[in-house]
């Protein structure tokens, strides 16, 4: 038959075609059995707590925490996700799977190692006083008395300990930290309860307003977070803090992001937080 194919070259030509799809099919089974890299450490934060946590110019995470969950990251061998959550909605978040530890200038307390396991401590800090310029009060004991006002950021420390010890005073809760330095800049509060470090960046940036009480009224640590059923992750997270500080990267972070604090406190005879 002219210009036709015979029954053999037919049978070759689906014989072919029949080889080449088993190769595809072999190649997607094998694309899909591939093993997938490491699975991303997701590191809660809320990025308005500078130098800590913060954006840069292009909107970017920064600051000492991100740099710090990174070289996590870079121990474990992990790629690291930043995720950006408000302070009081990174327990609930741990909690529920969404991340994988937060990361946040995160206080221990006994209140949240009931719902989280912490890391060995990485900081040490203390809560302090912004208080007005002209003001007479010297010590947290002046505050607790009636008609003082003061103002505290919800979700903090400073919020529990004004509510457990400052009884007689008039506690004012704001969600953000320049609500709460706005109160006491403007007269309307008598102090803001926080910790050293941001009373005395907002000293300096309110000077001809605030003062800044810098000696610790409370002693505490700060920890990374952690869901209680996953001790493996804690024992690594714990290895890689005993190694970041032998090796000088807390020495390193201070010198980067808080060369003026540590001055600050050296002068004070206050020991630096790291």
């Amino acid at each position: 038959m002219c210009g036709g194919r015979s029954g053999g070259q037919n049978r070759a030509i689906a014989s072919l075609l029949r080889l080449l799809l088993s190769t595809v099919l072999v190649v997607a089974l094998a694309a899909c059995h591939r093993p997938a890299g490491p699975r991303p450490l997701v590191v809660g934060m809320e990025l308005a707590y500078p130098p800590f946590e913060m954006t840069d110019a292009q909107g970017q995470p920064a600051g000492v925490s991100v740099d710090l969950a990174r070289a996590l990251g870079v121990a474990l061998g992990r790629p690291v996700e930043i995720r950006n959550i408000a302070f009081d909605g990174l327990i609930p978040s741990l909690q529920a799977g969404k991340i994988d530890c937060i990361l946040s200038s995160m206080t221990v307390t006994p209140e949240r190692a009931r719902a989280v396991a912490f890391s060995e401590p990485y900081l040490h800090t203390g809560l302090a006083l912004l208080v007005a310029k002209d003001s007479p009060i010297a010590s947290v004991a002046d505050l607790d008395q009636a008609g003082r006002r003061v103002a505290v950021k919800n979700g903090t420390t400073g919020q529990l300990y004004a509510r457990d010890h400052l009884t007689h005073a008039q506690i004012l809760v704001f969600d953000s930290e320049a609500a709460a330095v706005l109160e006491v800049a403007q007269g309307k509060a008598d102090a803001f309860a926080y910790d050293q470090m941001s009373v005395f960046k907002q000293a300096q940036r309110h000077a001809e307003t605030t003062r800044a009480l810098l000696q610790p009224f409370q002693q505490e640590a700060w920890a990374i977070a952690l869901r209680q059923d996953d001790g493996a992750l804690r024992e690594q997270v714990n290895a890689f803090l005993r190694d970041y500080r032998a090796h000088g990267g807390f020495d390193a972070l201070g010198e980067r992001y808080l060369p003026e604090q540590k001055a600050a406190f050296a002068k004070r005879g206050i020991p630096f937080v790291f």
